[in-house]
């Protein structure tokens, strides 16, 4: 059953990641890239990485697309206007595309690794919280602090331009 769910939220991924290139509306290219990272959590959970899944949608599918939301209402972006399709560029891109899943399907079938199914990932006694809190704040407490002061500085920042004159 695990490895079903893991090819469903992987083709969900790459659909909707798909979506994100070739939509024209900077909104709807947002949205999608919001359920993009939202199969990704749920790609780290099947793999029993749960601590992953949830900082992945805590930050990137909350945080992160938020604010890139809030820039695209904040320069109010208009959709791209249709354009004339370029035969030669498609027919190179399909090339590409075909060479990369080809180059894929023959990496996966050569590995032995791929034939077997996997152990889980994570012991079950064992938190996953506990181990990367004890690793943020022992070895990389610094680093920590200065991105959560470059953080601050930056919601400032983002607020003052934001901040219309009044005349």
């Amino acid at each position: 059953m695990q490895i079903v769910l893991f090819w469903i939220f992987a083709s969900l991924m790459l659909f909707f990641g798909a979506l994100v290139v070739t939509l024209r509306n900077p909104v709807s290219c947002a949205l999608s890239l919001v359920m993009t990272f939202l199969a990704l959590a749920a790609l780290f959970v099947t793999l029993d990485a749960f601590f992953i899944g949830v900082i992945q949608i805590l930050v990137y599918t909350g945080a992160v697309m938020v604010l890139f939301l809030f820039i695209i209402m904040l320069l109010d972006l208009r959709g791209e206007k249709t354009r004339r399709l370029n035969l030669g560029a498609w027919a190179g891109g399909g090339l590409v595309a075909v060479g990369f899943v080809g180059l894929l399907v023959r990496v996966i079938h050569t590995l032995p690794g791929f034939a077997f199914e996997k152990p889980p990932l994570s012991d079950p006694s064992a938190s996953d919280v506990a181990a990367v809190g004890w690793t943020l704040f022992e070895f990389f407490n610094l680093p920590f602090q200065i991105i959560g002061v470059l953080l601050l500085v930056a919601t400032v920042g983002v607020v003052l331009l934001s901040k219309r004159e009044i005349k």
